[in-house]
């Protein structure tokens, strides 16, 4: 199963083609016995040619079908587990994962970085019995896959195998879940990547754009924008990743789904046996994370060895709680989010500004999210292509959007959104996630409906409501000598200062 989270890319719009049907030539008829062999046979009319569209926009689009996706079976052990089974025979595999709650937002400050370290020395750590080493080499004799990771609110164990060796697997994400040794050989080598990683992490622009970005949204020190630093990852230990396992590892902070080839009355079954007897624990629960506007003005990085720019735009989003979150969707989609899209086609297709443009109101599950727009473009058009993102900003505000481009924009999502949920491993995913931060089980289904219902002024409406120009931030990465013009034409610019620290500040 890939990883529990879900990233959002989205394919392009769908092109319906209408078939026109083949219209069969009548068979040729033979005069009858009884006619006079001198008259000639009646003149047939003939067939006609079938009408061809003027334009493809004649081209009649059937209706989507009704959305109406495969619900995994969800049970509940009396420890409170949740567990999600889908069953899919059409290859011989079980595909699976574990999700728990606790991720990098529930990490001390002082040690950022611990759920990195956690989430590959659980696995590559060895379990009491077997190294990471041994555990691999019995792994893939099999073509088998058991893997851990972490991210912002959870950690995650999961594998894959041939339906034939699952009971052989089985055992073995039972001994990573429940008995990890965190050899210390292999803590050092994760140490060692993750202080590699720091080092490069200024070397490319947008990184360092994306990372500064949220940093201005939430501020630095917020467990949603926090870096990793040389000090931070040295201050991990061993006694700490035990200690953190211990802390999330209770059968009622976990979700377990499963998709394959199997009957889900016999692995419900199996699933029982091995996991009822677990004792429940601690209900985990993050903190409270305190998240207010970020301070509007102008912020710039100099980066003096690179000929372009990266610029973002950013304020705080919402989450998907929101009932505007479907009119915001469009909004997203209709002004920054494809090809068609206002940004793409005026500044990037018409005025030949941007290498790359987009954005919008960003919606996370459980916390506001982001609201991002940026682009990059060359050293010598940075104020040039601010002026033009200002200029669609207050263009959208202003209102007026269109049947036209609502409908494009509707059709885009809807079309590409079959493709997002195309498999029941798709599926299963996103209704683990719903599970994990308390959304509707319907909440899928009711994506559709929700967006159909979207109107041009519902558009207009919240682009007032949630774009605010003069409350934005402006953060541009760049090669200050190369720009057309002063950041400062645009108001007071804030430098930012973006050396790695070698050591804790105050030391």
């Amino acid at each position: 199963m890939k990883k529990l989270t879900r990233n959002s890319a989205r394919l392009g719009s769908v092109l319906l083609l209408a078939l026109v049907p083949l219209v069969a030539a009548p068979q040729a008829t033979s005069p009858s016995k009884e006619s006079a062999p001198n008259i000639a046979p009646a003149a047939q009319p003939k067939p006609s040619a079938p009408s061809a569209a003027a334009s493809w926009k004649q081209i009649p689009i059937p209706p989507l079908h009704q959305f109406k996706p495969q619900e995994p079976r969800r049970v509940e052990l009396p420890n409170g587990m949740v567990i999600f089974l889908q069953e899919d025979h059409e290859l011989p595999l079980i595909n699976g994962a574990i999700r728990i709650r606790g991720g990098s937002r529930d990490e001390p400050a002082e040690k950022t970085g611990l759920d990195q370290v956690y989430g590959q020395v659980w696995r590559t750590g060895g379990t009491k019995t077997r190294t990471g080493d041994q555990l691999d080499d019995f792994l893939e004799s099999r073509a088998a896959i058991v893997e851990t990771s972490s991210n912002q609110d959870s950690s995650i164990l999961n594998w894959s195998s041939l339906k034939e060796d699952f009971d052989q697997v089985f055992p073995v994400i039972l001994d990573v879940l429940e008995n990890p040794e965190f050899r210390q050989e292999k803590i050092d080598l994760a140490k060692r990547q993750i202080s590699g990683f720091i080092a490069r992490r200024n070397d490319d622009v947008e990184r360092i754009a994306r990372r500064e970005a949220t940093k201005l949204v939430y501020g630095a020190n917020s467990p949603y924008a926090r870096s990793a630093e040389y000090y931070t990852i040295g201050a991990i230990t061993r006694d700490d990743l035990i200690d953190w396992h211990k802390r999330t590892m209770a059968p009622n902070n976990m979700i377990l789904g499963m998709v394959g080839d199997f009957d889900s009355t016999v692995m419900e079954a199996k699933l029982r046996k091995a996991f009822s007897e677990l004792p429940k624990g601690q209900a985990f629960a993050s903190q409270p994370i305190a998240v207010n506007r970020p301070a509007p003005g102008i912020y710039f990085i100099e980066k003096d060895d690179v000929n372009q720019s990266s610029i973002s735009l950013v304020d705080l989003g919402t989450d998907r709680h929101n009932p505007d979150y479907y009119a915001l969707t469009v909004m997203n989609e209709l002004f920054g989010g494809g090809f068609s899209s206002r940004l793409f086609s005026n500044i990037r297709s018409k005025q030949g500004l941007a290498y790359d443009v987009g954005g919008g109101v960003g919606f996370a599950f459980d916390h506001p999210g982001m609201l991002d727009i940026s682009m990059g473009t060359k050293s010598a058009t940075t104020a040039a292509a601010i002026d033009a993102l200002w200029q669609q900003i207050r263009e959208l505000i202003k209102g007026g959007v269109t049947q036209t481009e609502l409908k494009k924009a509707k059709d885009a999502i809807l079309n590409s959104f079959i493709f997002e949920f195309d498999s029941k491993e798709k599926v299963l995913v996103e209704r683990m996630r719903y599970e994990f931060y308390g959304y509707p089980p319907d909440f899928l289904e009711r994506f559709r409906a929700g967006i159909e219902k979207v109107t041009p002024a519902d558009v207009d409406r919240v682009a007032k409501k949630y774009l605010h120009p003069d409350q934005m931030s402006v953060l541009v990465v760049g090669n200050a000598k190369d720009f057309d013009r002063s950041l400062s034409t645009f108001g007071k610019v804030t430098p930012l200062d973006i050396s790695i620290p070698q050591k804790k500040p105050g030391m």
